[in-house]
């Protein structure tokens, strides 16, 4: 019979080294069932490594019957290719790393039924982040505690992580003043977009003010990652068609930096960027000058702004400690006000809560209420999940139809 294991990990966890040790076959006794079986990682960090594959090789890899390259797929579509590939190998067990992040109720329901038919002749290792994740057929349960696995006897034994939330006083100045109007700064009017016969979206209309704080939702392969792409300027679809940034039409001569300077932007996959020896303080001063690292001078004024954020998050006493040794959680606080310190006309954060624990999750959310409420910056925040006191004045949802993603203010 197949052992099945769930890992409860939290933000200060070291993921990566055990997921190391498991595929090593370096395990404590309580995991030796795992020992000398041949193990594959089915995470985010996997389909990071064949989407370079595929732009070093210019050839598709895992997902060679789509029209589309895995980079331009959604996320959940990304992880759907992915598992088929893995399910295909002769592997005794995979370790499944938050699985159903970045899917939808439909593909996380979806999901669930393939492992659990699958369960009788794969073994799984779950690691997961929040409870209401818990594959069905799972009974051994464990959780890391920074580099120490802790072992249950059952769910109830496990218990959460919390963090006050610690935001005092109002969020920092912008530098510049940032006047409020009613001005558009992103227009969508009928615009179409197609990957070969593949329609992803079709007559969307979309507007979106300054200050205003909208989230973007629809299920896997509705079109989001297409959608945030044109606004950021990294999709050339756009081109001939009724859209505008920032009071301009696309393809009027504006460059790609025309349109990034108005925008700041964070998305998980960013961290794995920034692996260089770099302090909290550097890495929030660096969103200045939208730098991988800090390589000018700040200026005091720079300098101070980035200390009343810190000072709001309660780390301003570690601005030296390295961004590396943060916990994840903390990570995304200190990116999600790198994205924020210019106060850009823009604010895109494309599920910024994926991988976070429940109390993780929950502080980063009422930091982005926070912003979006003392701030002149419009939000977009993207996410799968239903988080629980995110407080947006707009919903967009797409909603897929066969011949491309319709969009609908709710």
């Amino acid at each position: 019979m197949k052992q099945h294991w769930a890992i409860f990990i939290q933000n200060d966890s070291n993921k990566e080294k055990l997921i190391d040790q498991i595929l090593n076959s370096s395990l404590p006794q309580e995991l030796s069932y795992f020992k000398g079986l041949k193990g594959v990682l089915f995470s985010k960090i996997s389909v990071d490594k064949y989407i370079d594959k595929e732009e070093r090789h210019g050839a598709k890899i895992i997902a060679k019957d789509k029209e589309q390259p895995l980079q331009t797929m959604s996320s959940g579509e990304q992880k759907k290719a992915l598992l088929k590939n893995l399910l295909k190998a002769k592997v005794d067990y995979i370790i499944l790393d938050n699985p159903f992040d970045n899917l939808d109720s439909d593909a996380q329901q979806a999901l669930k039924t393939t492992l659990t038919k699958r369960a009788n002749q794969t073994a799984f290792i779950q690691l997961i982040s929040r409870k209401s994740d818990l594959l069905p057929f799972i009974s051994n349960f464990s959780s890391l505690d920074k580099n120490k696995l802790q072992f249950h006897k059952d769910l109830k034994s496990i218990s959460a992580s919390t963090y006050p939330v610690l935001f005092k006083g109002k969020i920092p100045l912008p530098l510049d003043t940032v006047t409020k109007t009613d001005d558009v700064l992103v227009h969508f009017k009928d615009v179409q977009v197609s990957f070969g016969k593949k329609k992803v979206l079709k007559y969307i209309n979309w507007q979106i003010k300054q200050g205003e704080f909208w989230q973007l939702i629809g299920k896997n392969g509705s079109g989001k990652t297409t959608l945030l792409s044109m606004i950021t300027g990294e999709n050339s679809k756009g081109f001939g068609q009724e859209l505008f940034f920032f009071g301009k039409k696309k393809g009027s001569g504006e460059t790609i930096w025309d349109i990034k300077k108005h925008i700041g932007y964070f998305t998980p996959s960013m961290t794995n960027k920034f692996t260089g020896h770099h302090s909290i303080e550097a890495m929030i001063i660096s969103g200045f000058n939208d730098s991988v690292g800090l390589y000018i001078k700040p200026t005091e004024s720079q300098i101070r702004i980035t200390k009343e954020w810190l000072e709001l998050i309660d780390l301003w006493k570690d601005k030296d400690t390295q961004f590396h040794e943060l916990s994840m959680g903390q990570k995304r606080l200190v990116m999600t006000i790198r994205a924020m310190i210019k106060h850009p006309k823009l604010l895109i954060l494309d599920e910024p809560t994926a991988g976070l624990d429940d109390s993780s999750a929950k502080l980063l959310v009422a930091l982005v209420n926070k912003i979006a409420k003392e701030s002149n910056t419009a939000t977009i925040f993207v996410s799968h999940r239903k988080e629980e006191g995110l407080k947006p004045q707009y919903v967009y949802k797409l909603q897929r139809t066969n011949e491309g993603s319709i969009g609908k203010v709710l």
